[in-house]
């Protein structure tokens, strides 16, 4: 699912393994090292995504899949706890092959060709996150 090295403490690089999820191999990575807040970035390739729109005026989730091959030119996001487990919030910003760029918040992705990840591990079990009833999103709880 991935490789990886710790270059310095609570700071890894990630390198996922071709055709995996990307949501769901930093989410197992995340349990693997016990990770309940930090962050995570990167770029890489990928041949399907799918992106989450809230629409505040229905409180209605939207969300699409491209089914395309595309560069990740940028993936950003952060990790605290939900429910006692690893809860990422990520964003990507994907670049077609006409140039064009994609993105929003991003529920999963197919790696294709590579995928290279640094993950920072902020170790303060006291970030989680609640639902905000005004909002509909899962926000930052401070205990």
């Amino acid at each position: 699912m991935y490789k990886y090295k710790e270059y310095a403490p609570g700071r890894y690089v990630l390198s996922l393994d071709n055709h995996v999820e990307i949501f769901s191999s930093i989410e197992a990575f995340c349990k693997e090292k016990n990770i309940l807040s930090g962050r995570v970035d990167g770029l890489g390739a990928v041949s399907e995504a799918t992106f989450r729109y809230l629409n505040p005026s229905t409180m209605q989730y939207v969300d699409k899949t491209f089914c395309e091959q595309m560069e990740i030119t940028n993936l950003t996001g952060n990790i605290s706890r939900k429910d006692g487990k690893p809860y990422l919030h990520v964003h990507i910003t994907a670049s077609r092959s006409d140039y064009s760029c994609i993105g929003g918040h991003m529920l999963s992705g197919v790696v294709n060709g590579a995928c290279e990840l640094f993950v920072e591990d902020f170790a303060c079990p006291s970030i989680g996150r609640y639902k905000d009833t005004e909002t509909g999103l899962n926000l930052y709880k401070f205990d």
